[in-house]
């Protein structure tokens, strides 16, 4: 199972110019399709007299979760050569805008795709890019009495506490890479059992201890 995936740091931007039209390119990493209209509104506030603000986008590891958006040029001139760009760097969870200001030519279809094209490119040169792991997410909630040798597994595991609480009973919010849960959470129990891990994986569950799978990051 891939767990691991390429995309940027934070904002990126790039420009290109062809015969008085400027066409400028603004990348941001995001994590849903939902944050794409506030940045484009962004931009048009921004750059209230272009003439278009084309985009495109990708999510997730599957490949299914794309836009490519012309927004007013011909089709297939903007969007795909964005969305291009985007794949040539081997990224997702990115979006990226092109902001194109009219130079009164008329640039025809191959100038057109070569300008999003080197626009989009230029931005994504510029960025930083960054390898991110998919986690999923677990609580751990256990009796005081216990808490010891939970402590000591999460440590000797390094695991990533994201959060922790102690009242009446203590709670972790844990973090695991996906590829690796399986092993790590049979590691896990293999400590607090103070077993082999052929022997954790026979055993049941911890008395005194729950663990609630949340979410994936």
């Amino acid at each position: 199972m891939k767990d691991s995936y390429l995309t940027i740091l934070d904002q990126a931007t790039g420009d290109f110019r062809d015969r008085g039209s400027k066409f400028l390119a603004y990348a941001w990493p995001i994590r849903s399709e939902t944050e794409v209209p506030f940045l484009l509104e962004s931009l048009r506030k921004i750059h209230p007299k272009a003439r278009h603000y084309c985009y495109a986008y990708r999510l997730g590891l599957d490949n299914n979760n794309f836009r490519a958006n012309d927004d007013g040029e011909p089709s297939g001139t903007a969007g795909k050569p964005i969305l291009g760009q985007i794949d040539s760097f081997g990224l997702t969870n990115v979006v990226l805008v092109v902001v194109r200001y009219f130079g009164g030519t008329l640039l025809g279809t191959s100038g057109l795709i070569n300008a999003y094209k080197s626009s989009s490119q230029s931005a994504l040169q510029q960025a930083k890019i960054i390898e991110k792991l998919i986690e999923e997410v677990y609580c751990l909630a256990f009796g005081y009495e216990i808490m010891p040798d939970v402590m000591n597994a999460v440590k000797k595991l390094e695991i990533n506490v994201l959060k922790q609480e102690f009242t009446e009973t203590a709670m972790l919010e844990i973090s695991i890479r996906q590829g690796n849960k399986e092993h790590v959470l049979t590691q896990f129990k293999a400590y607090l059992w103070k077993v082999s891990l052929e022997e954790a994986v026979l055993k049941d569950d911890i008395p005194g201890l729950t663990i609630e799978f949340l979410c994936v990051v």
